[in-house]
């Protein structure tokens, strides 16, 4: 069988995936004259964008900034995220009709609560710009060759070799295999022998498995506010209880910053005093009993499921010093030590990457393969829930652009 010649393509860059970054990067660089092609494997473009936030699409937070972002290099990511500020992705969205809304903690969803008007403004522009958008496309390899790159990849079941000057790498990471997630820019970046940090899901549901599950699967569908945090970090939050374990908004944000076998901890009272509560509480109604009080300040369910860790049974009275001092530990400083994680089935990002001293800080190109780009969730830089990985994802789009 004869080898598939490679076409000489008139594009100045291929860009391999179409979510955020690499539609963002197509955009820019067509408004720079430059033309691009957009290769990318689902039916469709913007599938996690699609899906993000409920299909509503958190677009951004206002106060991103590189604080927000995990990686072996924390100040990696300040350059690119000064190129291509939060005010400059609300003027974007502004300028094609997407006014933003704030939610809770600085959150930015569309008026409209709709992803799929973030997905039509790029897929509006790069018509209008000339940008070309092949989907059902799946990239087999990259070769480094004479003047760039050629391009393998499989179409409507047929092989294609193509050439382009530049490459860039924007096919995300492993999370949701289900929605066409795979290690491609991994793997290629093992190809040029650049370093990779761990990698390990993030923004996930965290499990508890053995003696302690059952209690955890009483109380599925509890929904408590609380501090949650270890000796990295700590967040402010809802958590929710599942039939497997814990999730919701403070659970994901600690999970980035958890590795097996260690213990998180959990104030299921912030900003309040257990102990002073109670002793208000008992000099005005010490005949109160504990369990009804404290289902005054959490659900019903949740306070009979605290009935084999406290003296629910007993009235405020006749709590001794030793019980408010157990119920003090317990309730602002409950302690869980998570079996593992919900997996890259459920989870929002992965942690790690291709290693950030592979790339110049500035346009996000590979040190020692000129002409290749990584950008957005393939590399080593993962910002908290609540918009701020869109953030990264524009902005590193947008900085590739000015190079490629």
């Amino acid at each position: 069988m004869t080898a598939n010649l490679t076409k000489q393509t008139h594009f100045d860059a291929i860009i391999i995936g179409g979510g955020a970054c690499g539609l963002m990067c197509a955009v820019q660089a067509g408004f720079l004259g430059k033309r691009t092609l957009v290769l990318e494997k689902n039916d469709k473009v913007g599938a996690k964008i699609l899906i993000s936030g409920g299909g509503r699409c958190n677009y951004t937070n206002l106060y991103a900034s590189a604080q927000q972002f995990i990686s072996a290099n924390p100040h990696f990511c300040k350059s690119t995220l000064s190129q291509w500020t939060v005010e400059d992705t609300i003027n974007f969205f502004e300028t094609y009709g997407i006014i933003g809304k704030e939610k809770t903690l600085g959150q930015l969803f569309p008026e409209s609560d709709n992803a799929r008007d973030v997905v039509k403004v790029f897929t509006s522009l790069c018509v209008d710009l000339s940008q070309e958008i092949w989907c059902d496309t799946a990239v087999e390899n990259i070769e480094q060759v004479a003047g760039g790159f050629n391009v393998s990849l499989e179409r409507h079941g047929k092989t294609q070799n193509l050439f382009a000057p530049k490459v860039v790498v924007a096919s995300g990471g492993l999370p949701i295999p289900k929605m066409g997630a795979t290690d491609f820019g991994l793997r290629i970046a093992r190809k040029f022998n650049l370093k990779i940090d761990d990698t390990a899901p993030a923004l996930v549901p965290l499990t508890i498995t053995g003696k302690d599950q059952p209690w955890y699967e009483q109380l599925s569908g509890n929904s408590i506010f609380c501090r949650v945090w270890n000796d990295r970090i700590s967040f402010e939050e809802n958590i929710l209880f599942t039939h497997w374990g814990l999730s919701g908004p403070a659970i994901l944000q600690i999970s980035s910053y958890w590795r097996p076998g260690e213990f998180i901890y959990i104030d299921l009272l912030p900003n309040q005093n257990i102990a002073e509560l109670i002793q208000a509480e008992r000099e005005a109604n010490g005949k109160k009993m504990l369990l009804a009080y404290l289902a005054n300040l959490f659900t019903r369910k949740f306070a009979e499921a605290l009935s084999d860790k406290l003296p629910v049974d007993k009235n405020l009275a006749s709590l001794s010093k030793a019980d408010i001092e157990n119920i003090n530990s317990l309730i602002h400083e409950f302690k869980v030590k998570p079996a593992g994680d919900k997996g890259y089935d459920k989870a929002e990002v992965m942690r790690g990457g291709v290693s950030t001293d592979e790339l110049s800080s500035k346009t996000l190109e590979v040190k020692k393969v000129p002409g290749l780009y990584y950008g957005g969730e393939c590399v080593d830089v993962t910002g908290w829930l609540g918009g701020y990985n869109f953030q990264w994802a524009w902005a590193s789009g947008f900085v590739i652009a000015q190079g490629i």
